[in-house]
């Protein structure tokens, strides 16, 4: 599993750049997929030369990609603002840290995750999320740096945000080749009965018992039971 640094700071000059964020260089890997039969008949996917560390969730193939880093293992390299590298965003979610800086990001308050203004409807009761969570020092850093957040995110605040399933690639076979069959919009629950085919790229959480407010309600609310930012 990854080991979680310290905040870096991009070469472009636009400050910190979030931990989660792929960077040049950090290309997918070649394929070398395949799919086996299970004894029970059912198939799966693999790795042709897989290792313990391609299957680091509840058994799911994880996508496999690059990883630039300095001299001291630090994420390097341009940022590629609008894309998530997959290791890096399912590490964060799993363990619940700041996607900007990696630390724990609990608050007094509960967890704090942030979506575009127009991205969800505030009224429904669930809501699913492939963004980890940030804590209160980067909740403003977030709002500057995301693109789909466009400078005044809704900040969804939760209790809990139990694990959900994952977004990814379905794959299948075709005249005898590995092929990918489907790439669903929505997230796949895990018991979905197509994971066993699925390459995972994105952890993805459940919010149901969450309150909709601005960044400046949050911020006079932390204020208000004295947490430092």
């Amino acid at each position: 599993m990854i080991q979680f640094p310290s905040p870096t700071r991009s070469a472009t000059g636009r400050g910190l750049v979030p931990f989660i964020t792929q960077r040049t260089g950090e290309e997918a890997a070649p394929a070398n997929l395949v799919i086996l039969r299970s004894r029970g008949g059912k198939q799966r996917l693999f790795y042709g030369d897989e290792d313990v560390r391609d299957r680091p969730l509840r058994g799911l193939l994880w996508a496999r990609c690059g990883f630039v880093t300095d001299d001291d293992g630090m994420p390097a390299g341009e940022p590629q603002w609008k894309m998530m590298h997959p290791y890096r965003q399912m590490a964060t979610m799993l363990a619940a840290r700041c996607q900007i800086c990696t630390r724990p990001a609990r608050t007094p308050l509960g967890y704090v995750y942030l979506a575009g203004p127009d991205d969800e409807d505030p009224g429904q009761e669930t809501i699913l999320t492939n963004q980890p969570p940030v804590c209160v020092r980067h909740v403003r850093t977030v709002a500057a740096l995301c693109p789909h957040m466009r400078g005044e995110p809704m900040v969804l605040l939760t209790p809990s945000a139990p694990m959900y399933g994952v977004m990814g690639t379905v794959y299948g076979l075709a005249c005898g080749e590995v092929v990918p069959v489907a790439a669903p919009a929505e997230p796949l629950r895990f018991d979905d009965p197509r994971m066993p085919l699925m390459l995972a790229s994105q952890l993805v959480r459940r919010l149901t018992r969450f309150r909709v407010m601005t960044v400046a309600e949050l911020l006079d609310e932390l204020d208000a039971v004295g947490v430092a930012r």
